[in-house]
């Protein structure tokens, strides 16, 4: 036999042999992923037949999502301003000692979990630094580990992965961008290409961020917590919970990636070459999801630049469009959030959840948010745009309270246009599933905060 087609076939059989191997790793997920969400059903009481099924993402589907304004329906927001005594807040003193905990608290129990009392420390270490370039641009690297303390329970082990880049020439610390992403570095394998691309013959994100005199650094979710409900007896809240189920009101994957932000920040309140003080987070979809979780409830991070992050992010859930609180709460989804945010897809329903979107936003004040989408001919209508801007006009109020401004209207603005006005910003560029398009105005938007370097 030929060299060539003995190097044919044992590449064949590579492949044979990788595409078994996937398979059966993800069918190993998919039963682990049912067991751990039937278990969580028994602890609320609930069976699978309990639930409604979400709506599809297929536009030709018969149960296809509504994508139409003229059939959202009428419905009614918890109130931002008033007490669960039923009393109206009218000073930023009330907001910060009575309301605002109350909403903190609304989320902690039925929507993200709680963080638990007892989170083991992390320890960084630098793996590795050196000087390289972006683009054109010089930059000093570095690639670091995150090792959580795992003596109470030796058999799960958790290291978080974490990238930092800052301009080379740059003579004192600067700003930086956390994005929640992937890295590709000798101690991860994983994609190539971060999450947030540039448009068409625009610089990467990176390189504009650099060429403005900033830094980057890219937090590694799954390396906190995966992407699964298989993997809700591993990672930090495995770690945490010595290999058990969870309790309903125990935290998912979102509050987790957002306790591996906070991390990340011990570390770079360490960095010289970081201004600890202007530090904003980015994530797109589930990860934006995650970053407006991670703004929400960490008040370190200066602003937030949220990219198409739907329901269960800066989407009002009440309205009936796009995705649901069906979807979330099903086998594929409900390891986002806590074990009671099941309930909503069963014997209630989203108009008793005590919170929505505009909630989370104004928990983040006072300080700037930057609320982006892509265009409904290229993203789709799953995200649900409109939604996500109304979470902003509806968090206006607090934000006004502490003397900011809010986004300016409440009308829905033409593809294109930029608020950008206020200290809640929006954008819906014309690209698709991307922060990448508005890149180049959260930039300009941020210098107003932050400067040029």
């Amino acid at each position: 036999m030929q060299k060539s087609s003995l190097f044919l076939l044992l590449y064949f059989l590579i492949l044979t042999v990788q595409a078994q191997f996937s398979q059966a790793a993800r069918d190993s997920i998919a039963r682990l992923t049912k067991a751990d969400y039937v278990q969580m059903l028994g602890q609320l009481g609930l069976k699978e037949g309990d639930l409604r099924p979400g709506p599809s993402g297929n536009p030709a589907a018969p149960n296809a999502a509504n994508i139409e304004e003229s059939k959202v329906r009428d419905y009614i927001l918890p109130e931002l301003m008033k007490l669960e005594n039923g009393k109206t807040i009218t000073t930023p003193q009330e907001w910060w000692q009575q309301r605002r905990p109350e909403i903190e608290k609304a989320f902690e129990q039925e929507i993200y979990g709680k963080l638990p009392e007892n989170i083991p420390s992390v320890t960084w270490q630098v793996l590795d630094a050196y000087d390289t370039i972006i683009g054109n641009f010089p930059i000093h690297k570095k690639i670091l580990k995150g090792v959580v303390d795992n003596a109470e329970f030796p058999s799960i082990k958790v290291e978080i992965d974490l990238l930092v880049s800052t301009p080379l020439n740059s003579e004192g610390s600067v700003p930086i961008v956390i994005e929640f992403g992937f890295i590709r570095s000798p101690f991860n394998s994983g994609p190539i290409q971060p999450i947030g691309l540039g448009s068409a013959n625009e610089p990467s994100w990176k390189e504009q961020l650099i060429s403005n005199g900033w830094g980057y650094a890219i937090l590694v979710p799954s390396s906190v917590q995966a992407d699964n409900g298989a993997g809700l007896r591993q990672g930090i809240i495995g770690l945490v919970n010595k290999g058990e189920p969870r309790k309903p009101d125990d935290w998912g994957s979102l509050k987790a990636w957002a306790w591996g932000a906070s991390r990340a920040i011990d570390y770079l309140e360490t960095d010289k070459d970081v201004d600890e003080k202007r530090i904003a987070i980015e994530g797109l979809s589930r990860y934006g999801k995650a970053a407006i979780v991670a703004m929400a409830f960490e008040p370190r991070i200066s602003l937030g630049f949220i990219g198409s992050s739907g329901a269960g992010g800066l989407k009002i859930l009440r309205r009936n469009f796009g995705e649901q609180v069906e979807n979330l709460a099903s086998s594929a989804e409900y390891h986002w959030f806590c074990g009671n945010f099941i309930k909503y897809a069963g014997k209630l329903s989203v108009d008793d959840m005590p919170v929505d979107a505009h909630q989370l936003l104004a928990m983040c004040a006072p300080r700037p948010v930057f609320i982006s989408s892509g265009s409904p001919f290229v993203e789709g209508n799953w995200i649900d745009a409109k939604g996500m801007f109304l979470a902003g006009v509806h968090a206006g109020p607090i934000y006004e309270m502490l003397g900011k401004k809010d986004l300016g209207t409440n009308e829905f603005p033409v593809l294109g246009t930029a608020l950008v006005d206020g200290e809640i910003a929006y954008r819906q560029h014309a690209g698709g599933h991307s922060t990448g398009p508005n890149w180049s105005t959260w930039i300009a938007w941020a210098s107003r905060y932050w400067g040029r370097e």
